[in-house]
């Protein structure tokens, strides 16, 4: 099965090109969707996760239905890095589990595997190819805020925790240029996905 990775820093438009990847047949397995699976409420690493932050960081993680309050938690966890990293150390090997089920399980002609950080956390390995979604710093922060309505500085710091544009830019196999209208991406998915197809 060919795999084809595809990131972007925050508000790069990941989701707009995995649709219409998707518009092909595509099979897209998003890391940010499984992420927010593995945690799901009754899930055991649930209660693992909100049981260790109750106990050293006395703050309750879940509301009154059960789920992760994810916002508390992204809360700690930039401000604590032995936090972020205790998270990362659980999150991870679920994460990457249910994405390698998810690869095997997929049946179109190649899979794609969406990861904001798919470079950082070694995601690329399982890819043979890195497709980055490219657009300036300023425009991240402007869409970004634009979407979430969050505080700028909340963007920045998550801006400074990816990877740079420029080594992004280096580990890519393939970029497509995200900074015009989104009609200006179905062109170049168009391009892509006849590209892919001929890896096949």
């Amino acid at each position: 099965m060919i795999v084809i990775g595809i990131t972007g820093g925050i508000g790069s438009g990941k989701t707009t090109v995995t649709n219409l990847f998707q518009a092909h047949g595509i099979v897209v397995v998003d890391a940010d969707v499984i992420a927010r699976e593995v945690v799901e409420p009754g899930s055991p690493l649930l209660a693992h996760i909100a049981e260790y932050f109750a106990k050293h960081y006395n703050t309750d993680l879940l509301d009154t239905s059960g789920q992760l309050i994810r916002s508390k938690l992204r809360e700690i966890i930039f401000a604590d890095n032995s936090a972020k990293q205790w998270l990362n150390e659980h999150m991870h090997p679920a994460i990457r589990d249910e994405i390698l089920s998810q690869l095997k399980a997929a049946k179109s002609p190649y899979v794609m595997l969406s990861a904001p950080l798919l470079l950082e956390n070694g995601l690329d390995k399982l890819c043979q190819r890195v497709l980055v979604i490219d657009i300036p710093e300023a425009l991240q922060l402007e869409r970004t805020q634009q979407r979430d309505g969050v505080a700028q500085s909340q963007i920045e710091a998550i801006i400074a925790a990816q990877m740079s544009r420029e080594e992004r830019l280096i580990k890519a196999d393939d970029i497509i240029d995200n900074s015009r209208d989104t009609q200006s991406l179905t062109p170049q998915v168009e391009h892509l996905h006849q590209q892919y197809l001929s890896l096949v």
